[in-house]
C-alpha cells in the first residue's frame, strides 16, 4: 500500500493488527517492538509502519496528522541495519520513502517470518522477554505458551500427525473403525482402502505409527477418529462438546441462573451425528404443506446441511492443543458455536476456494467421507443456504487474542415485514441497504463491529468503516473500545424504536407504512444525512451553552484544539460546579472526544477529589454525570 493508502486507513479504522503508525525522529525501542510482533504473528501474513505521522487526540474523534521526517534516508538506513543486526535472526524490510503533501514519510513493509524462524526476539534481551506478539493493535510480550506454540510450528508435521505418549493399540475402537468404513462405502463404493486390514488402514489414515521401539501407536488423529470413549477421556479430558442452552438472548453467569447443558465425547464420526442430533432436536421448528400434499413437512428453522458445515467446520479445525472444549450455546433466537483456535485463514477470505487445515490428518478422514464439503467450500455453502432459506447471513468472528473462532447462526427470518416496519421507524435517516441490513443484525446480536458489517455486506474495510461512523453520527450506534478493538452497540435511540413492534409477522401489513420491499428507496440522498447530523451536533451545543453563564460560555468559546491543558482543567471543574455534567454532554461543550476528556481532565480531577462520580456504584453507566465536590 501506498503512504497515502495507509494514512487514509488510519483516519478510519486507528491502528489495527496489520498497520501502526509512528512518528519516529529516530528508531526507537516501540518501533523495533512492532517490527518483532509482526514478524512473529502466526497466519498474519506481516504487517505495515507508516513513519512520520503521528496521532491527534485534540480532534474530536481521533485523527492521524502529518508530521513529516527530517532524514528519512538515514532513518531508511538505521531501520534496515537494526533489524538485521538485533533479532536472534536478520530481518529484510521492504522500506520505501514517499510523500504526503510534500512532506516525506516512510512506508515499511514487515513480512511473516517463515515458521522455522520463529519465534524472533532481540538478542540482548533472550527468550522470554525479548519475543513479541501482536494481538489486536498492540505489541505484546509472549507468554510461556506463545512460544510453545511457535516452536511446535516449526516441526514438518502437524499436531494432530503426532503420538499419543500414553496411547496403545488396545485405545482403538473396531466400532469406530466399522463406522469410518461403512461412511467411506457409501461415498465410493470402489475406495481401494476398503479392501485393506484395520491395521493398513489405520496406517494410511495418519491413525497409527510405528513409536521408537518399533511398536505401532496411536496418534491424535487416529485416538481423535477411533478412539474408546475411556481412551478419549483420558488422554483428551476437555476435548468435548457442550451443549448448553440458555433462556434468552444473552449470556448472564449468574449462579441463581440456571442453564440446561450437555457433554458430548465419542470418536470424531459418531460425535458428529449425536452433536447435530442434538440440536437439530432442540431447534425451533418451521412447517409447510407441499401441493398436493395432506401432511404438513416439519423442517429445522435453520437448514440441516447449515448445522452440519458449522458442526464439522468446529470439529475439524479446532486447535486440539487448547484444553478446552467445542461449547454450542442455543439462545433464543440464535445458535453460537465456539471452538479453540483462531482461523488460519483470514477473515476477508473465509468462503473462497482453498483452505488451510489446522488438523490435515483429520480433515482427510472427513473428506473422503463426505461430512466436509469439498476444501475451502463450507463457509459459502453455509451463506448460500441461509440466504435461500431467506434467514439472516450467519456470522464469523476469528478472534487471535482469545485463540478462539465463533460461529453464530439466526433463527430470524431476514428483512420481513416484522424487519420492515421496524426499518420504517428511521425512514427520515434514508437508509441504504447496507445500513438496514446492519440495523437489524445489531438489533439480534446487541452488537456491530467493522468485520461483521464486510461479511453481511461483501464489502471491504474502509467502507464498513464509513458505514458504521455514519450510524453512530446518527446516534444509533454507539461505539465502544478504540483501534482494532472498536465495536458498537445500539443505542437507546435505536432499541427505543422497536418499543410496542408485535413479534408476529402475520399481524403485520404486507407494506406497513409505505414502506417499499426494495430497500434501496430508502436511500434517495445519501449526503443528507451528514448535513442534518452536522446542523444537530450545532444545535445541541448552542442549547448547552445557553445554560452557562456568559462570562463561562465565552471562556468555553475561546478554547482552542492548542489550548493549554491547565486552561482546560479549570474550564471543565468550573463547568462542575454549575451542576452535573455527562462525559456526552461535556464532549460536545468543549468539541473534543469524550474519551479524550475522560481521561485527560476527569480522571486526573477524580484522583485528586475535586469532582466526583453521581453513580459511584455503577462506573460505566450511561448516565454516569460528574460534579464538583464543593457543590455536594
Amino acid at each position: 500500500m501506498t503512504a497515502l493508502e495507509l494514512l487514509e486507513r488510519l483516519n478510519l479504522l486507528d491502528e489495527n493488527e496489520r498497520i501502526e503508525a509512528k512518528a519516529a525522529s529516530e528508531i526507537g525501542k516501540s518501533l523495533m517492538e512492532s517490527v518483532c510482533a509482526f514478524a512473529n504473528e502466526p497466519g498474519l501474513g506481516g504487517g505495515w509502519l507508516l513513519l512520520g505521522v503521528a496521532r491527534e487526540e485534540m480532534a474530536l474523534f481521533p485523527s492521524y496528522e502529518v508530521q513529516g521526517l527530517e532524514q528519512p534516508d538515514k532513518l531508511s538506513a538505521d531501520l534496515a541495519s537494526q533489524a538485521a543486526s538485533v533479532f536472534n535472526r536478520p530481518l529484510r524490510l521492504d522500506i520505501q520513502t514517499d510523500a504526503i503533501d510534500d512532506s516525506p514519510v516512510i512506508v515499511v513493509f514487515v513480512p511473516e517470518a517463515a515458521p522455522q524462524d520463529k519465534p524472533i526476539y532481540f538478542k540482548k534481551q533472550g527468550l522470554p522477554r525479548g519475543a513479541f506478539r501482536r494481538i489486536g493493535s498492540t505489541d505484546q510480550h509472549c507468554t510461556e505458551d506463545d512460544l510453545i506454540a511457535l516452536y511446535q510450528n516449526r516441526q514438518q508435521e502437524s499436531f494432530d500427525a503426532a503420538l499419543v505418549a500414553d496411547a496403545t493399540m488396545d485405545d482403538v475402537s473396531p466400532d469406530a473403525v466399522a463406522d469410518y468404513r461403512k461412511s467411506r462405502s457409501e461415498a465410493n463404493p470402489d475406495a481401494e482402502e476398503l479392501r485393506w486390514s484395520d491395521q493398513e488402514l489405520l496406517q494410511a489414515l495418519g491413525g497409527i505409527r510405528q513409536n521408537e521401539q518399533g511398536q505401532w501407536q496411536p496418534t491424535v488423529a487416529g485416538l481423535l477418529l477411533f478412539g474408546k470413549p475411556v481412551a478419549l477421556r483420558r488422554s483428551f479430558p476437555m476435548t468435548r462438546v457442550d451443549y448448553i442452552r440458555v433462556p434468552g438472548r444473552e449470556w448472564v453467569p449468574d449462579p441463581e441462573r440456571r442453564f440446561d447443558s450437555i457433554e458430548l465425547r465419542d470418536p470424531l464420526f459418531r460425535l458428529i451425528r449425536r452433536v447435530q442430533a442434538a440440536i437439530l432436536d432442540d431447534l425451533p421448528k418451521a412447517f409447510g404443506l407441499a401441493e398436493g400434499e395432506l401432511q404438513r413437512k416439519d423442517s429445522p428453522v435453520v437448514p440441516q446441511r447449515v448445522i452440519r458445515e458449522a458442526v464439522v467446520n468446529a470439529l475439524m479445525h479446532r486447535s486440539y492443543r487448547s484444553h478446552a472444549p467445542v461449547q454450542i450455546i442455543r439462545y433464543s433466537n440464535r445458535l453460537e458455536i465456539r471452538n479453540p483456535g483462531f482461523s488460519l485463514k483470514s477473515p476477508e477470505h473465509l468462503g473462497e476456494p482453498g483452505s488451510l487445515p489446522r488438523n490435515p490428518k483429520l480433515a482427510a478422514a472427513l473428506y473422503d467421507t463426505r461430512f466436509a464439503e469439498t476444501k475451502g467450500s463450507g463457509v459459502r455453502v453455509m451463506r448460500e443456504m441461509c440466504e435461500q432459506a431467506g434467514l439472516a447471513p450467519p456470522l464469523f468472528e476469528s478472534d487471535r487474542g482469545r485463540e478462539q473462532f465463533v460461529v453464530r447462526l439466526f433463527f430470524h427470518h431476514f428483512l420481513g415485514p416484522a424487519d420492515l416496519v421496524w426499518l420504517g421507524r428511521f425512514k427520515d435517516l434514508q437508509l441504504s441497504d447496507a445500513e438496514a441490513r446492519a440495523l437489524v443484525v445489531a438489533r439480534e446480536v446487541g452488537a456491530m463491529d467493522n468485520a461483521t458489517w464486510r461479511d453481511i455486506n461483501k464489502v471491504d474495510t474502509l467502507a464498513a468503516s464509513q458505514g458504521l461512523k455514519k450510524l453512530r453520527d446518527a446516534g444509533l450506534l454507539h461505539q465502544q473500545g478504540r483501534g482494532s478493538a472498536t465495536w458498537y452497540q445500539p443505542s437507546e435511540k435505536m432499541l427505543g424504536a422497536g418499543a410496542g413492534l408485535s413479534s408476529d409477522p402475520g399481524l403485520l401489513s404486507s407494506n406497513p407504512q409505505g414502506l417499499s420491499r426494495d430497500l434501496g428507496a430508502l436511500s434517495r440522498d445519501p449526503d443528507s444525512l451528514d448535513k442534518a447530523e452536522t446542523e444537530r451536533k450545532t444545535q445541541a451545543r448552542q442549547a448547552l451553552l445557553a445554560e452557562l453563564p456568559g462570562e463561562l460560555g465565552a471562556r468555553i468559546g475561546a478554547l482552542g484544539r492548542r489550548s493549554p491543558p491547565d486552561t482546560v482543567r479549570d474550564v471543565v471543574l468550573d463547568l462542575l460546579r454549575q451542576r452535573a455534567w455527562r462525559l456526552e454532554e461535556l464532549g460536545q461543550l468543549l468539541q473534543r472526544n469524550p474519551e479524550y476528556v475522560r481521561q485527560k481532565y476527569l480522571q486526573p480531577l477524580l484522583e485528586s477529589a475535586q469532582i466526583s462520580m453521581t453513580r459511584p456504584d455503577v462506573p460505566n453507566d450511561p448516565e454516569q454525570a460528574y460534579r464538583a465536590v464543593d457543590e455536594q
